[in-house]
């Protein structure tokens, strides 16, 4: 586990400068947008379970674990010499660098980190969840099971989304085609109304992955659209809320959700504010405009007017 965590070692021997070294980077992080927890690793009262527990829970709400640690500390690092070591003592570990007084080790380390955490951050394993089970009460059918060339609008959506994703689960009440019957179906979380209730059960069954969300009723979704919204997946965003261009509001139904944003919708499920769109006015949610020739995959269909504006331009198709 500790693998895939943004948790990053300061270590070396007492005295070589490690608390000195976190205390100098700290507000420099900071600046760049990330919250940065310290933990410190003692192997006498906390071992690597323990560790890794405690690191698990901060990665939560954090951009960046730093450890101030010793020799043991099973993490990427920097081994900090004194002023009497001549090299590296830290002896096979996994240390990037060794970083004598002398250095420049503020700079030396941001730049380390800076390379070592855009990496790190890209572990995270993609998800897609496709939202279902809207009463489609304009339309006056599931627009799930709307077909074109063959193919329901869910079928195509979950292809899609299965080319970009480690894995696809479909949240939200409704009947499925039967050539889904074999994809893990999720039922909305309780007591939560509208698209964020299923965005938070989607959430809360895999806690540590990162959310690809789509509305079923995107016809004009592509490859393409995904794509894009994981090239915007950096340390320091917990989720991608795109706003088109000439829109006053985010497009939150076609969107990356980081899992560290589950902290964020929980605390507006907990004051029962329940639209998707407050997260845009966030720190830390990025709303930008896709590229111009993407921008039909965020066209969704409400209304039989739309839907026959739609078939007028793409074809009849549709049933």
């Amino acid at each position: 586990m500790l693998d895939n965590l943004p948790a990053f070692g300061i270590c070396g021997k007492p005295g070589s400068g490690r608390t000195t070294l976190i205390k100098a980077i700290l507000p420099r992080l900071r600046a760049q947008g990330l919250d940065v927890a310290v933990a410190a690793h003692d192997p006498k009262n906390t071992g690597t379970e323990k560790l890794c527990s405690l690191l698990s829970s901060l990665s939560q709400q954090n951009d960046l674990m730093l450890v101030e640690g010793c020799r043991s500390t099973p993490l990427p690092q920097v081994w900090l010499l004194n002023d009497d070591q001549q090299e590296d003592s830290n002896q096979g570990r996994i240390a990037l660098a060794a970083l004598s007084r002398e250095s420049d080790r503020v700079n030396t380390l941001l730049a380390i980190l800076e390379e070592w955490l855009s990496c790190q951050w890209l572990k995270t394993p993609v998800f897609g969840c496709v939202l279902i089970g809207g009463k489609s009460t304009r339309l006056g059918k599931p627009k799930h099971l709307l077909e074109r060339n063959g193919k329901t609008w869910l079928e195509h959506t979950v292809e899609l989304l299965r080319q970009v994703t480690d894995r696809t689960v479909i949240a939200g009440v409704g009947m499925l085609p039967e050539k889904l019957r074999d994809c893990v179906r999720l039922y909305d979380a309780p007591k939560i109304d509208g698209p964020m209730a299923g965005v938070l059960s989607a959430m809360r069954w895999a806690r540590r992955a990162s959310w690809l969300v789509t509305a079923c009723d995107l016809p004009g979704l592509s490859v393409e659209a995904l794509r894009w919204l994981l090239t915007t997946r950096r340390p320091g965003i917990w989720a991608t809320l795109p706003k088109l261009q000439n829109k006053v509001n985010a497009e939150p139904l076609l969107a990356h959700y980081d899992f560290r944003s589950r902290t964020l919708l929980e605390e507006l499920a907990r004051q029962r504010k329940f639209s998707l769109n407050l997260l845009a006015a966030g720190s830390k949610v990025l709303s930008t405009a896709p590229p111009a020739e993407l921008s039909p995959a965020w066209l969704n269909i409400n209304t039989p007017q739309q839907l026959q504006s739609y078939l007028d331009t793409t074809g009849p198709d549709v049933k």
